[in-house]
């Protein structure tokens, strides 16, 4: 099997050495294409302004200065072009990406481009119980991620799906697996901190508002929250089909 990694951290991100330790277990044949720096929050965007650069750093490793989305079409398109992958592996995210996360999140947008390629892919993140540089613990996504990709590639799911896969913070014995719906957060407003540079110009950083206390059972916030590991399937449909059917009858 041949498997493509690629995250949204950047290719020195620790959670993508954590990733290629779960493929190896998979497979011999492991390619990464991620990009050079760190992408998070950038979705499913894709660069039409700018060249893409590609530096390769290895025999299978190349870096993207660019998006998830760009490093995704750029294996496919380019550097996988001849011998395409079979499954490609997005992350591991240092946090999670539930909820309405996946839409500002590389690490699924990667996913998401790879689905539109026609290539099985999963998304994987991990909740962290200490989001400190440099001691952020990937431990429960190497314990437990080579077993459920493992499960997952067997699995038969249909084109157009992606799989999100969201870790607990901590190693526990024996951890279930829930297969959840994408949950809502309600972060409320976010927040975002004024502050002032020494030349006395104003600058803004976003940070997180207020966050769901008790989320919905069967949801991927409720199954991470209570230690579990969250399998949710995603498609790239968006149509509303209840909406569609009363727009109909009302615009004819």
């Amino acid at each position: 099997m041949r498997i493509l990694l690629t995250n949204d951290d950047g290719i020195e991100a620790p959670g993508l050495a954590a990733l290629e330790a779960i493929a190896a277990v998979l497979s011999d044949d492991v390619w990464v294409v991620a990009p050079a720096e760190e992408q998070s929050g950038t979705g499913h965007s894709l660069t039409l302004t700018a060249p893409i650069r590609l530096r390769r750093l290895g025999d299978k490793r190349f870096a993207v200065r660019g998006t998830p989305t760009d490093s995704v079409m750029m294996a496919v398109g380019h550097v996988m072009k001849d011998a395409p992958p079979d499954l490609i592996l997005s992350g591991v995210n240092r946090g999670p990406n539930m909820a309405e996360d996946v839409t500002y999140s590389g690490t699924v947008s990667a996913a998401m481009e790879g689905c539109l390629a026609g290539v099985r892919s999963v998304a994987l993140s991990q909740a962290m119980a200490d989001y400190t540089v440099g001691r952020e613990d990937f431990g429960p996504a190497r314990a437990y991620g080579p077993d459920l990709v493992g499960r997952l590639a067997a699995a038969d799911w249909p084109a157009g799906v992606l799989m999100n896969v969201n870790f607990p913070a901590a190693v526990t014995a024996d951890p279930p697996v829930v297969v959840a719906r994408q949950g809502f957060r309600d972060y409320g407003n976010i927040r975002i901190d004024a502050r002032v540079d020494p030349r006395g110009f104003p600058y803004y950083w976003f940070g997180y508002g207020r966050e769901m206390t008790d989320p919905r059972v069967e949801t991927d916030l409720h199954a991470v929250r209570s230690g579990a590991i969250a399998v949710t399937p995603l498609h790239l449909d968006m149509t509303h089909d209840a909406t569609l059917v009363g727009l109909r009858a009302v615009l004819g």
